[in-house]
């Protein structure tokens, strides 16, 4: 029995805990902007020839934008993955758990950012990660359904 929960532990939730961990590495001083930056600009640089710095900061800009989105939207689907396999509830149920499970974990990675002096916390982002969330857990609940006919991830 300990086995067994101890193995249904690793499978389901390790991952969720594991990527909140990936999450809060993220929002350290060692992954701000200007650090992501200036390794970045000498990679690309050193890849693509020279690039205006104002064009590389659109492109940083994005890149780190679009880590918000995917970063949280994978949050959502380990924890809707995670809940299911959990706890027996219906789908509104289990999207809406894993959702507000993004969303704090979201705020809390934001505030945290104010009290780094490198970073800063934004309430626009939060909206942005639980807005990924809600876009990877509806696009892993339509293939999912597709291809198995019924309503289940994992």
């Amino acid at each position: 029995m300990a086995r067994s929960r101890t193995a249904f532990w690793l499978r389901y939730w390790l991952p969720v805990i594991v990527w909140i961990g990936v999450i809060a590495f993220e929002s350290t001083d060692l992954m701000s902007a200007q650090h992501t930056g200036t390794i970045l600009y000498s990679v690309m640089t050193a890849l693509f020839g020279w690039i205006s710095p104002d064009r590389f900061e659109i492109f940083h800009h994005l890149l780190r934008k679009s880590g918000h989105f995917l970063g949280y939207g994978t949050l959502a689907v380990l924890s809707f993955r995670a809940l299911r396999a959990s706890v027996h509830g219906g789908m509104a149920w289990l999207v809406g758990g894993a959702l507000l499970l993004t969303s704090a974990v979201a705020s809390l990675d934001e505030w945290h950012q104010t009290l780094i002096p490198s970073r800063t916390g934004s309430a626009r982002d939060v909206v942005l990660d639980t807005l990924g969330g809600i876009v990877l857990l509806l696009l892993a609940v339509l293939w999912t359904r597709k291809r198995s006919g019924n309503w289940v991830i994992g």
